[in-house]
């Protein structure tokens, strides 16, 4: 705990039997309560692996839902092991755990109710092997959708992220998709019931078991944030009004 408040790490996984141990190791026990790993039905040994290492809650999908179908699990379960911060760790070792208090200190002290791990303050981004492709499209993307929904983030994209309960409490997660757009278009609702944001800088590694998305799937991903961003916009002008935000 910090400051009374229960953290509660959870890690959406997916083939991730040869970083898991990495990251796990990694996770500061002495103020994180618990750890949930939910399997979204993987292929390889991850959820023996998560039982082996003693993790706390392990939940295996019995059909593959999605890296956002993913996290609504990992949210529904960390709500009802009452965690009061909640931090998102990918554990393809992409990012270090070594993070979590700073993150989870920030939120259980009030100063912030959401804080995202940004690889681009700091360069961290690029040091850490992000393809330039990726970064580019990274920054372009960041740019225009501070345009939209009218923020100064330094990236949208991370995978690293702390909330309060309040916050995942307040917003509607189902309404969200499945698939990988769903981060941002969370992070859209977040803005809307205007929650501040905290950014904290994060390295990063890039590395043959860490995991990425294809360039077509990069690209389909690409498209889904510009019309995120775009329906946030529209809503916040009361043209086309949409059911995520209610």
């Amino acid at each position: 705990m910090i400051n009374g408040k229960r953290i509660v790490v959870v890690m959406p996984a997916y083939n991730a039997e040869k970083t898991l141990e990495m990251t796990y190791r990694e996770i500061p026990m002495d103020i994180v309560d618990e750890v949930i790993l939910v399997d979204d039905h993987s292929r390889d040994n991850t959820t023996q692996l998560a039982h082996d290492l003693g993790i706390d809650h392990v939940i295996r999908h019995d059909r593959n839902r999605g890296y956002g179908g993913n996290q609504k699990t990992c949210y529904t379960k960390a709500l009802e092991c009452g965690a009061d911060v909640v931090i998102m760790v990918h554990p393809d070792y992409q990012y270090t755990p070594l993070l979590i208090p700073v993150m989870a200190w920030m939120i259980a002290n009030d100063v912030y109710p959401v804080v995202l791990a940004s690889r681009i303050l700091g360069n961290g981004a690029r040091k850490g092997g992000m393809p330039l492709y990726k970064y580019i499209a990274n920054r372009a993307l960041t740019f225009i959708q501070n345009m939209l929904v009218s923020q100064k983030l330094s990236e949208y994209h991370t995978g690293y992220r702390a909330f309060s309960r309040e916050v995942l409490e307040r917003i509607n997660l189902e309404a969200n998709s499945d698939d990988f757009v769903f981060d941002n278009q969370m992070l859209s609702q977040i803005i809307m019931a205007d929650f501040p944001i905290g950014e904290v800088t994060c390295p990063t590694k890039y590395f043959d078991d860490a995991s990425s998305i294809n360039f077509r799937r990069s690209t389909i991903y690409g498209f889904g944030v510009l019309f995120t961003s775009l329906q946030h916009r529209l809503h916040k002008w009361g043209l086309v009004k949409n059911a995520r935000y209610s």
